[in-house]
């Protein structure tokens, strides 16, 4: 399917359940190195920059760039990014935490990433330590054609390996939901061929078509973003911690007339837990949770938090409050 259905129903036995999660977990990936694709780096940051100001903090956030556009001999803000020309916001700050620059950006080591067949010895900031319970947003910006994406000009990822990578996830449980963005020329070829559950797959354009840049810097000299990113990034800029906005809001802003393509989405009839409007964009973009807080302790483990009151209501369980935090990781070493 090409387009938006928010309004296709739930297949018996899909219920909400199965749609609650316990993590968020975020993959980012600028594909593309070269001065000339500054704004790939812009793209790719502009998307960490926002899950980090709605809560997901960097133990849960693999960051992968492939070129040092900070400190590039061309750049004339010297350790600086930006993605906008009035420079309002500085994307690259001092405690920005890469996890594979540089060569350590390939294909394999993203494969690697997702299905967490990384080397003995590799730190845990390197690892994707997802379970049954995350959320996993994927974002990929670069150069791509039909079916494929450019990795450091030397390589190519096909849609048919990432595909595949993400059925070997499901299979693993490795994840609850996963979102998977592509901003790309072609993007639509590598978000059609998914076949895994509950996976959400948007890519920038359809097959056949380009993806644009929006706007450049006179002074740095090339494109700072692209259209897609740009607009998925203005919207970002609205949503705060405790939003209520849903994903099915983010998709609509993409306008062609806007991004000047058309925007592509996998079979949204593989994401089998809800509704595109029951999904709150801080379900992926943010580490929000409401805490039910109880008074005494059950004598059995929750099993459906959606019903936990009715489940104990046999005991004295009283909703007492609701507490808004970010996810951390609960086991640091």
């Amino acid at each position: 399917s090409s387009g938006i259905n928010a309004e296709w129903p739930l297949r018996p036995g899909w219920g909400q359940l199965s749609a609650i999660h316990t993590n968020n977990w975020v993959v980012i990936v600028d594909a593309s190195r070269y001065w000339f694709n500054y704004r790939h780096v812009a793209n790719a940051l502009s998307i960490y920059y926002s899950v980090k100001r709605l809560g997901i903090p960097d133990s849960h956030i693999i960051l992968m760039l492939s070129d040092d556009m900070a400190c590039n001999p061309r750049n004339p803000t010297s350790a600086q990014i930006f993605n906008n020309r009035d420079r309002h916001v500085q994307i690259y700050p001092s405690d920005v935490e890469v996890d594979y620059r540089g060569s350590e950006v390939t294909v394999e080591n993203f494969f690697r990433v997702l299905t967490d067949r990384i080397p003995e010895g590799t730190p845990r900031s390197k690892r994707l330590l997802s379970d049954e319970n995350s959320n996993i947003l994927v974002y990929l910006t670069g150069h791509g054609g039909d079916g494929f994406l450019k990795f450091q000009d030397t390589e190519e990822m096909n849609a048919v390996e990432l595909v595949d990578v993400f059925q070997q996830m499901h299979e693993k449980k490795r994840y609850n939901e996963l979102l998977f963005m592509i901003d790309t020329c072609q993007a639509g070829s590598m978000v059609l061929p998914i076949y895994s559950p509950n996976i959400i797959g948007v890519g920038s354009s359809t097959v056949g078509q380009d993806s644009l840049s929006h706007h450049g810097d006179h002074e740095i000299g090339v494109y700072v973003i692209d259209r897609w990113t740009y607009y998925t990034l203005e919207f970002l800029e609205k949503v705060q911690p405790n939003s209520k906005s849903k994903l099915e809001d983010l998709f609509r802003v993409f306008s062609t007339a806007d991004i000047r393509s058309t925007p592509q989405y996998s079979n949204l009839k593989l994401f089998r837990n809800r509704r595109l409007s029951d999904v709150l964009i801080t379900d992926f973009f943010g580490s929000v949770r409401q805490t039910v807080v109880f008074n005494q302790i059950p004598d059995e483990p929750v099993k459906n938090h959606t019903n936990s009151l009715e489940s104990f209501s046999r005991k004295k369980v009283i909703l007492e409050s609701t507490e808004i935090f970010s996810d951390v990781d609960p086991f640091p070493f």
